[in-house]
C-alpha cells in the first residue's frame, strides 16, 4: 500500500478563466504535489498554487486525471463541486472539421495540438518561419528532440497537426518556402486569441486560501542580441552531438574545454565558469594544422544563446573551410558582412574608430575598424555588443581581420532578423522589444539542427 503523503490538493475551477483549472496546496509534503503537477505542465502561479491552462478547453478532463494519479501517490485531492460539474459535462466541438471522430478521438488529435503547443512555449519545438494558408496558418520548425526532426505544422490552437516531416531544417525550409515563399515570415506566428488567453490565465490571480506572491512573468519575445545567454554549456554539448566531425580533447584542467575540427583547422576553446564580461569561447582557424592563426573570433559569456547558436552552426556547416585562407579585407567583403544590418534598417555612421552600425532600438551595435583591418592581423577588426558602448558592453564579440565574412554575415542575420527570450523582470517594461510572438521561447537557446552523418 502506498504510504501516506502530508500533502493535500484542492482543485478548483480557475476564478477568470473559463476552462482552466487552478490548485491550492497544503501540507508539510506539498512540495511534493507541486513537483508532480508541474510534471503534468501546470505552471506556477503563486505560493502552492498552480494553474492548468491548455488550447484544447481540455482542462477538467486534465484534472480529474491528475487527481488520480496524485491519489494513486497518496496525495489526498478535493474537488470543487463546480469543477466536478465540468469534469462530468459531455461537449462537443461546434462545426468540428473531422466528424467522423469520437469524443475521445477528438481529445487525442487536441492533445496532440497541445503538445505542439507546449513545446513550441517551452523551447522545445523551434519555428524557422511561418505563413498564412487561406483561413489558417502554417509554420516550419525543428526539434531538440525526437532526433532532432524538423516538422511542417499546419493549423491554429486544438487543430493544429504536423502534416509532414524532414531530416533537416534546411530540406525544410526548402520546401516550405517553395509553396509559401510570397507569404514566409521569419519566427512564429503572433499569439492566437486563445493562446493569449492562456497566458493570461497563466500570469497568476488572487487566491483566497493562499499567501500569494508575485507570479512568475512569462519570458519575453525580444531581439536575439537581448535574449538570455542560457546554457552555453548544454549548446556545446549538443554542437558536439550533432556535429561528429568536431572532437573534444581532454586538458590539464576542467576549467576549459577544447574542441578541434578532424582537420585540426578549426579549434574552439570554451572556458568555464567565467564572469559576464569575461572571454568565455575563442574561436580560431588556421591554414595548416602547423601555420600561424589564419583569424580568430571571441565571445564573452553572456552572449545570447541565439547568437552563440548561429556562430556554432556557422562552424559545424563547413562554410568556412574555403575561407580559411588569409584574404584582405575590402568594401565588398564588409558588405557582404553587414548586408543583413543595412537591410533591416540599422543605422550606419562614421566615428573616429570606423564604421558603426547601430540597431534601431539604440541597443545594440557593431563597429569595423578599418586601421587595425589593415595593419594588425590578429587585433579585433570587428567589434558586436550591447550596452552603453564597445568598450562598456553587455556581452560582446569580437573578430580579427580575416574573419570570413559568410560567417560575420550569420552572425548579423540573427542580429537584425532573429529573436530569443529573456526572464522577465519586475519593474522591467514588458514587450516593449517584442518582435514576434512569446510562443519562440528558446529558453537556453539549446537549438541546433537535427544530426548530420559523417
Amino acid at each position: 500500500m502506498t504510504p501516506a503523503i502530508d500533502a493535500h490538493v484542492r482543485l478548483d475551477a480557475h476564478p477568470t478563466h473559463p476552462s482552466a483549472v487552478q490548485a491550492v496546496l497544503t501540507g508539510t509534503q506539498a512540495r511534493i504535489a507541486l513537483l508532480a503537477l508541474e510534471a503534468a505542465d501546470w505552471s506556477v502561479a503563486a505560493t502552492n498554487v498552480l494553474v492548468l491552462a491548455r488550447i484544447d478547453h481540455e482542462e477538467p478532463y486534465w484534472a480529474d486525471d491528475a487527481a488520480k494519479h496524485l491519489r494513486a501517490e497518496g496525495i489526498s485531492v478535493e474537488i470543487t463541486p463546480r469543477l466536478q460539474e465540468a469534469i462530468d459535462e459531455e461537449w462537443t466541438w461546434a462545426g468540428y472539421p473531422m466528424p467522423w471522430c469520437t469524443r475521445s478521438e477528438i481529445r487525442e488529435v487536441s492533445n496532440q495540438a497541445q503538445k505542439i503547443h507546449d513545446d513550441i512555449r517551452h523551447g522545445q519545438l523551434l519555428i524557422h518561419a511561418h505563413a498564412q494558408d487561406g483561413h489558417t496558418t502554417v509554420a516550419v520548425g525543428t526539434y531538440l528532440y525526437r532526433g532532432g526532426k524538423s516538422v511542417y505544422l499546419h493549423g491554429e490552437d486544438h487543430l493544429r497537426q504536423i502534416a509532414d516531416t524532414f531530416d533537416s531544417p534546411a530540406e525544410a525550409l526548402t520546401a516550405f518556402e517553395k509553396v509559401h515563399a510570397a507569404k514566409m515570415r521569419p519566427g512564429p506566428a503572433p499569439l492566437t486569441d486563445t493562446e493569449r488567453a492562456a497566458v493570461a490565465a497563466r500570469s497568476g490571480f488572487d487566491v483566497a486560501t493562499a499567501t500569494a506572491e508575485p507570479s512568475r512573468l512569462e519570458p519575453e519575445t525580444v531581439p536575439a542580441y537581448l535574449a538570455d545567454a542560457g546554457d552555453h554549456d548544454a549548446l556545446l554539448d549538443r554542437f558536439l552531438d550533432i556535429y561528429q566531425e568536431f572532437e573534444k580533447c581532454r586538458t590539464w584542467s576542467d576549467d576549459t574545454t577544447h574542441v578541434i575540427h578532424e582537420g585540426q583547422t578549426v579549434r574552439i576553446e570554451r572556458i568555464h565558469d567565467t564572469q559576464a564580461r569575461e572571454t568565455a569561447w575563442t574561436v580560431a582557424a588556421y591554414e595548416t594544422p602547423v601555420s600561424d592563426r589564419t583569424w580568430h573570433l571571441t565571445a564573452t559569456s553572456d552572449t545570447p544563446a541565439p547568437v552563440l547558436q548561429a556562430l556554432l552552426v556557422h562552424l559545424g556547416d563547413g562554410e568556412l573551410w574555403d575561407k580559411v585562407i588569409a584574404t584582405p579585407v575590402d568594401e565588398k567583403k564588409v558588405t557582404e558582412a553587414t548586408r543583413p544590418l543595412t537591410d533591416s534598417g540599422w543605422k550606419h555612421t562614421l566615428t573616429g574608430y570606423g564604421i558603426r552600425w547601430t540597431s534601431p532600438d539604440g541597443e545594440a551595435g557593431m563597429q569595423f575598424d578599418p586601421l587595425s583591418a589593415q595593419h594588425a592581423q590578429n587585433s579585433a577588426a570587428w567589434t558586436i555588443w550591447t550596452g552603453p558602448a564597445p568598450d562598456r558592453p553587455t556581452w560582446a564579440i569580437t573578430a580579427s581581420p580575416h574573419t570570413p565574412s559568410r560567417l560575420l554575415a550569420s552572425l548579423t542575420e540573427t542580429l537584425a532578423q532573429e529573436t530569443g527570450t529573456r526572464e522577465a523582470k519586475p519593474g522591467r517594461k514588458q514587450g516593449a522589444h517584442l518582435a514576434t510572438s512569446p510562443l519562440a521561447a528558446p529558453p537556453v537557446g539549446v537549438s541546433l539542427p537535427t544530426h548530420r552523418s559523417r
